[in-house]
């Protein structure tokens, strides 16, 4: 675990995996199914599709608005798409979606010019990204599908839960860490 948090911000165009990429992967890969068709939204690097594929026997797209992750996921041999959260998917598609999302409440007025930046910036409340995740995910799963989400304590974990059930969905943690200044949780999003 020591080796993931080392390596991040070696990088500074691509998320690299950090504690919360790896308990998303790895709750991700007991939850999926050899069957299930995937999507990893905000893949950075790749570590996670690539981890979930490989231990779970799924098929995993993955999706980022950065082109440098693009790229990176690609060369983990991951299939991704350059696109912004769902958007370019069709309805009722995956069995699974997974998303750790940019969580780190910043200051909105701060101007967030890099691709780094971008990948942490969760706005003022840290939910500047999950809020519109949450409206458009429900549109790509399929009827029985499910959603991993990881949630810092930094952004809410209730106030994901109530937008969740705004949206139609039923939250369940499956997992939590704690570190010194936050904890993750993992979200298990049912309609």
């Amino acid at each position: 675990m020591t080796d993931l948090a080392e390596r991040r911000g070696v990088e500074t165009d691509v998320y690299q995996p950090a504690e919360d990429s790896h308990l998303l992967a790895t709750v991700a890969a007991e939850q999926v199914g050899q069957d299930d068709l995937v999507l990893e939204v905000g893949t950075g690097s790749g570590y996670v599709a690539e981890h979930v594929a490989t231990e779970s026997g799924a098929r995993v797209v993955a999706s980022d608005l950065n082109p440098h992750a693009c790229r990176s996921a690609r060369e983990r041999g991951v299939e991704t798409v350059r696109a912004d959260l769902v958007s370019p998917f069709r309805d009722d598609a995956f069995d699974a979606v997974l998303f750790n999302p940019p969580y780190l409440p910043t200051d909105e007025s701060e101007a967030w010019d890099d691709w780094m930046e971008v990948a942490l910036s969760g706005g003022e409340t840290g939910r500047a990204v999950i809020d519109p995740f949450l409206r458009a995910v429900g549109r790509v799963l399929a009827p029985d599908g499910r959603v991993l989400l990881l949630v810092s304590s930094l952004t809410g974990v209730d106030e994901v839960v109530d937008t969740a059930a705004t949206e139609g969905f039923s939250a369940a943690a499956l997992r939590d860490e704690s570190y010194p200044f936050e904890s993750l949780t993992v979200l298990k999003l049912l309609r």
